[in-house]
């Protein structure tokens, strides 16, 4: 039989481009089809803006700290509207380079929502296309719980683009992505409140780490509220949200941003229909080749319940390619994927925690280090930085490696290379650090806690 394509790819973020671009290359007939704009979660309402907002919230902080190194700046004012207008020109920029890319491959994109009418048909908008594989790569979308006042509430999608800047901001939620979002309007000139059931922020980090970020949030004004659950949200005469938690004490804000996880975007797909199996959370199952349990249809990328992360989804797509047109033997390896958190201070992580550590292996060494950066010397500023390594004790291996303070993502990624290449402790501290500079920390640590 003969199919309208190789491949139809139903999602158009990092992995579904990704996927689609290499098998066209490969000489394969592709489609790729989505109903919102190209480049998915990452490049519209994710990693992109998050990290433009991220530069602007600094600027306040860098013009607190330059008094101290004798910088005269006046009093400095910070609109809103130019933020979001230029923020909004870039993302059309990259829209269409993720168009051209497309176009150029060879790809077909298709505009609208796809669904599944069988395993080898997909219906975009009426119109049926038939495809030998279906790889669906949709991602997710943020969590809203489903309650009465739900449509007071605004998720991350929204917080990008709101009409005006919030003066006071509650952020429901203490995962990396909600911690973000209170770093940044607070650097932009919020009073921003975290609202969170568990007992510290950042679940599943290192419990140093944790504890270590919420100390340097709390100097920026940011206020925590553990063991606190929203109960209810009302509109004010004035605009203004009423919040009341469940102990009944209410607080009043602009704005409210729910923060709490995210879910597979997969409504009205048909993947039920289809029989297509699925975990608790409702991610799509698969193997070690990105199948579900029906052969020719795939997926890839977070709406598979992975680590959500665009260059874990750009990864699993040239290993899916690869299985197809290739030689077959490239595997994904989940195991020591780096992570950069972008609060203020930066946080960067790799491996593991120390509480995992200690279950994993008989004896591990921790070395750690927590200091005035140079900068603040002068700065004023109390902001200070961390840095813990974990050690294999029976193979010397650096097994987890941790660090807060200012570009923590880009320290990372060249000690994530070694780490991946498995170097020691001895080759840690064979290297000359590079003075003066936070990164030597972790070349010159010498003794363990």
């Amino acid at each position: 039989m003969g199919f309208d394509f190789d491949v139809f790819v139903i999602g158009a973020g990092s992995g579904g481009v990704r996927t689609a671009r290499m098998a066209a290359g490969q000489g394969a007939k592709v489609a790729v089809a989505d109903d919102r704009a190209l480049g998915g979660t990452c490049v519209n309402v994710g990693c992109v803006p998050k990290k433009l907002y991220t530069y602007a919230s600094h600027f306040s902080h860098d013009f607190e700290n330059a008094a101290g190194f004798g910088w005269q700046v006046p009093k400095a004012t910070f609109d809103w509207p130019t933020l979001v207008a230029n923020k909004k020109q870039e993302i059309s920029r990259l829209n269409d380079i993720y168009g051209n890319l497309l176009d150029n491959s060879g790809a077909q994109i298709i505009r609208g929502y796809a669904q599944l009418k069988d395993p080898h048909m997909v219906t975009v908008d009426g119109k049926d296309y038939s495809a030998q594989r279906i790889v669906i790569a949709t991602g997710g979308s943020p969590n809203i719980p489903n309650v009465d006042y739900a449509d007071l509430l605004i998720s991350s999608d929204q917080i990008f683009d709101l009409p005006e800047f919030p003066k006071r901001l509650l952020v429901v939620g203490a995962g990396y992505i909600a911690l973000e979002f209170a770093c940044i309007f607070q650097g932009l000139g919020s009073q921003v409140q975290v609202s969170y059931r568990g007992d510290l922020i950042m679940r599943g980090f290192d419990q140093d780490v944790r504890q270590f970020v919420d100390q340097e949030m709390r100097k920026q004004g940011i206020q925590f509220n553990y063991r606190s659950q929203v109960s209810n949200v009302e509109k004010q005469n004035d605009a203004s949200l009423l919040v009341t938690f469940d102990d009944g004490s209410s607080i009043e804000v602009d704005q409210v941003l729910m923060a709490i996880g995210r879910k597979p975007r997969l409504a009205g797909m048909g993947i039920e229909a289809l029989g297509i199996n699925t975990h608790a959370s409702g991610t799509i199952a698969v193997n070690d080749k990105f199948q579900t349990n029906i052969e020719n249809i795939y997926a890839l990328g977070d709406v598979t319940g992975g680590i959500e992360l665009t260059p874990v989804a750009l990864a699993e797509a040239m290993t899916l390619v690869n299985h197809w047109y290739g030689d077959g033997l490239k595997n994904m390896d989940y195991e020591l994927i780096p992570t950069a958190v972008f609060t203020y201070p930066n946080v960067g992580t790799i491996g593991l925690t120390e509480e995992q550590a200690q279950q994993r292996h008989e004896l591990i060494d921790v070395y750690q280090s927590d200091f005035k950066p140079m900068k603040h010397t002068l700065s004023g500023s109390n902001e200070r930085s961390f840095m813990k390594l974990i050690v294999d004790q029976a193979s010397d291996r650096v097994i987890g490696l941790h660090i807060i303070g200012e570009g923590a993502g880009e320290m990372l990624q060249g000690f994530a290379v070694a780490m991946k290449a498995g170097a020691t402790k001895a080759d840690f501290d064979a290297t000359i650090g590079i003075h003066p500079t936070s990164a030597e920390e972790l070349v010159t640590m010498r003794l363990p806690n």
